[in-house]
């Protein structure tokens, strides 16, 4: 693109006042972003409104410096571009979805756009079980050749790009910063993976920080991008559930995996099935769903260590009368998950001593909060 037309597009979309549903107004009106700058207030009135006329009349005096840092990024790397509506390697999935973004800056491997791609989203606070569920399903996904799309958030979503990356499909973030911004800093090392691996992808300008608001925009994109969404853990609070209803709304497949009744990160994924959402035990089910061809390698998933499942921003507190997550027993509940686990998993998982872990457990189970099964399985109880 020709360095006066970026600076047009990149000048009206970084517009402070001019929200993408003003700036789409603006475009089909008059034409062009050029067009759209030249022209006089009383055109931007009738094209959008007196708010955005108003806007647009009201220096930006930043402007040049937000445009010299995008510029600044572009030239930063060989692999980062900037694609706008309308370009012919826009990718078509994403121009039927009800709010195609106007502009995307790339870092990486841009001809995953093109590829079959299928999202798997789930919950920042996942359990160990539904982290090894994310990496094995997405890990023979991209065996198969399909893309993982996911938003790089801790949970689920980063450990569906793990089991990815080693695949020939890889997999795409799609993120709510600008390009240039890693978010949450933890996954500094998965985003530089991605981006020499995989694809990164952001609507939002460089310098651009996280926002609350840009997270649900972001959703919209994962949505769009792909043939279909799988949900492994999910809260009814979850924003992954915003991801699956945005790719029914779009006519796009929605699986979800189904998990123990005692769970809270398993009721979203239970609502999801109720209102028609495709139960599925593996990947190989999604790609016969999807019409796509087996995977030559079922891989199986990487073991997930307890402080994977730590997050940030958890979707759901525990229960009142359960231990505090900060307490030792707490964390070895987080750690169990709600599925049925043996000693020597947890050992695994935590890297502490049987002698001490089976002395936590004896405690749990005096509490009534684990139970000891047949064969030396150990399940947490719902309190009370």
């Amino acid at each position: 693109m020709p360095a006066q037309d970026f600076e047009a597009w990149f000048r009206l979309l970084t517009w402070p006042g001019v929200t993408r549903p003003v700036a789409r107004r603006l475009l089909r009106a008059l034409g062009s972003p050029q067009a759209v700058l030249g022209a006089a207030a009383s055109q931007w009135a009738a094209a959008a409104s007196p708010a955005a006329a108003q806007a647009l009349s009201t220096p930006d005096p930043q402007a040049s410096v937000r445009l010299q840092l995008a510029l600044d990024w572009l030239a930063g790397h060989p692999a980062r571009q900037v694609l706008m509506l309308g370009d012919a390697r826009y990718p078509q999935p994403l121009l039927h979805c009800g709010d195609p973004p106007l502009m995307l800056f790339l870092e990486g491997r841009e001809e995953l756009l093109q590829r079959p791609s299928v999202a798997v989203v789930g919950s920042r606070q996942a359990t160990p079980q539904g982290l090894a569920h994310a990496r094995q399903f997405a890990s023979v996904l991209s065996h198969a050749g399909v893309t993982v799309v996911s938003g790089l958030a801790t949970g689920i979503d980063g450990a569906a790009h793990e089991g990815a990356l080693a695949g020939a499909g890889s997999t795409l973030a799609v993120i709510g910063t600008g390009p240039d911004i890693v978010y949450p800093r933890r996954h500094g090392g998965l985003w530089r993976r991605i981006a020499q691996d995989g694809l990164v992808v952001s609507e939002h300008a460089p310098g651009t920080p996280a926002l609350a608001h840009h997270f649900p925009h972001r959703n919209r994109i994962i949505a769009g991008l792909t043939r279909g969404t799988l949900v492994v853990e999910a809260t009814l609070k979850s924003g992954s559930l915003i991801t699956a209803r945005l790719a029914m709304e779009g006519g796009r497949e929605v699986f979800a995996v189904p998990g123990s009744i005692q769970s809270p990160q398993a009721k979203g994924c239970h609502e999801l099935i109720r209102q028609g959402a495709q139960l599925v035990e593996s990947a190989q089910e999604i790609l016969e769903s999807l019409g796509l061809p087996a995977s030559p390698t079922a891989s199986t998933a990487a073991p997930a260590s307890a402080a994977a499942a730590v997050s940030d921003e958890p979707d759901e507190p525990d229960a009142p009368d359960a231990p505090d997550a900060r307490t030792p027993h707490g964390r070895l509940l987080r750690t169990m998950g709600h599925d049925p686990v043996s000693l020597d998993t947890l050992v695994g998982r935590t890297g502490e001593a049987a002698s001490v872990l089976g002395a936590r457990l004896l405690e749990l189970e005096l509490q009534g909060l684990v139970a000891r099964l047949p064969g030396g399985r150990f399940q947490r109880q719902q309190a009370g």
